[in-house]
């Protein structure tokens, strides 16, 4: 444990440093788009932040690597070389799409590339636990496309999600925690070494993740861009594709009996994993919601919208960072509520807790839209928002006033904005209180 928790704090202190430098060198590089229709941001922030996550991956891997027992992973393993082979591809492009935008089905093209090299190296789904069957071996074609399919629809998912400040970061280094955890657990209590590359995996990817948040907490100096959403995609989804389709789930020998009552019982535990949709939940939700909706509007499902989940709750009424806080609370609640099943699955409390939390989240999430009004007798006690609005008796008439002598473009005194359009409720009131 200390030995990963070492390459954690190295992959985050070299993420941490290697930010603010790549943040100028943005700025120099013109990596910062104008604001588009979809962004939430008001100002130009630069991109390439996946530059310094990038360094933190490869600073990780290096540490490991001179350890004396994770070194272990690299001498009886290829799975580190695989991951660092298809993140440096996937990096690569986003790095251009973070600086020139390429096409959709390039980038598309360019994480199905990825997959394939790290599946040529050896990181791949070689079996799947099925309920009642047990251990069902695959062949090279079916591990391939299993193995690029949760690749490409992780790295994706963790893209689409990759809208508020620190959103995406804080949600993967939630998940790569939860995920950490479990994977340790299999290496340390089970003596099962094949899980050993995926917990080296989890580790780096937190130590990624933190060493970036805090220049990306909002309001965000810099954005991890393609470079670094499609970069950690791809390192939770070889975290799993490890653990779930290399392990043996009969090694772990948790009940006795046959294999195939061993995968009935683990079932619980793997299927969460082979698919990691309840580790990466809300992300995926905001995939599959995203690819519908524009599908139903005949639109690309590459097409960028502002109808993420994000974007809904802005609508709603949160401010941006509760939005943030409330899509970590759910990704911690699904992601460490899966964990806590697959250490007991038949514990009673767990689900009475999860359920539990789960009601608390729904009223934050729905408060907005019940906004109390406290009594006239309490309006001093509470804040603004909670107090009744009183309506303006003296400014209705000034309004008729106004809409009855339309100022005329060119007036002396009057600017532009306020001669095209509709004046603004401030100067009314003003004028109103000056004419009592």
């Amino acid at each position: 444990m200390r030995e990963y928790l070492l390459t954690l704090c190295i992959t985050a202190a070299v993420t941490y440093l290697l930010t603010g430098p790549v943040r100028k060198f943005a700025i120099v590089a013109g990596a910062m788009p104008e604001i588009r229709a979809r962004d939430v941001h008001r100002e130009p922030t630069p991109r390439l932040g996946g530059i310094a996550m990038f360094f933190g991956l490869c600073a990780g891997l290096l540490v490991a690597d001179h350890l004396t027992n994770l070194n272990e992973v690299f001498a009886k393993s290829n799975e580190p070389r695989a991951l660092l082979s298809g993140a440096a591809l996937i990096w690569l492009i986003g790095v251009l799409d973070d600086k020139f935008e390429i096409d959709a089905l390039i980038k598309l093209g360019g994480q199905m590339i990825a997959a394939g090299v790290m599946v040529m190296q050896g990181l791949t789904i070689l079996w799947l636990p099925v309920p009642g069957v047990g251990s069902v071996a695959l062949t090279q074609w079916q591990g391939t496309l299993l193995t690029v399919a949760l690749v490409v629809i992780t790295i994706n998912a963790v893209n689409f999600v990759d809208g508020l400040d620190g959103l995406a970061s804080g949600m993967v280094c939630i998940a790569a925690g939860a995920f950490f955890l479990y994977a340790y657990r299999i290496w340390y209590s089970y003596g099962i070494e094949a899980a050993a590359p995926a917990t080296l995996f989890s580790a780096i990817l937190m130590g990624m993740c933190l060493g970036f948040l805090p220049h990306n907490m909002h309001p965000a100096r810099i954005f991890m861009g393609d470079s670094g959403s499609m970069l950690i995609g791809l390192v939770l989804a070889a975290g799993a594709i490890s653990i779930t389709g290399q392990i043996d789930p009969d090694a772990l020998k948790l009940f006795a009996g046959s294999e195939k009552a061993a995968v009935h019982q683990t079932v619980p535990v793997y299927i969460p994993l082979l698919l990691p949709l309840t580790i990466i939940a809300v992300p995926a939700a905001d995939l599959i919601s995203a690819i519908v909706r524009r599908t139903w509007r005949g639109q690309s499902p590459f097409a960028a919208d502002r109808g993420h989940l994000h974007h809904r709750l802005l609508e709603i009424g949160h401010s941006h960072s509760r939005a943030v806080w409330i899509m970590y609370f759910w990704s911690a609640l699904i992601a460490f509520g899966s964990l806590a099943y697959s250490v007991n699955s038949a514990s009673m409390w767990i689900v009475l807790g999860v359920v539990f939390l789960s009601a608390i989240g729904l009223v934050l999430l729905l408060l907005p839209r019940f906004t109390p009004r406290a009594p006239m007798w309490a309006q001093a006690f509470v804040p603004p928002r909670y107090r009744r609005r009183r309506r303006s008796v003296v400014a209705e008439p000034v309004e008729e006033v106004e809409q009855r002598t339309p100022v005329a473009v060119g007036v002396a005194g009057v600017n532009g904005a306020t001669a095209l359009g509709a004046r603004s409720r401030v100067p009314e009131r003003r004028k109103a209180e000056s004419s009592r």
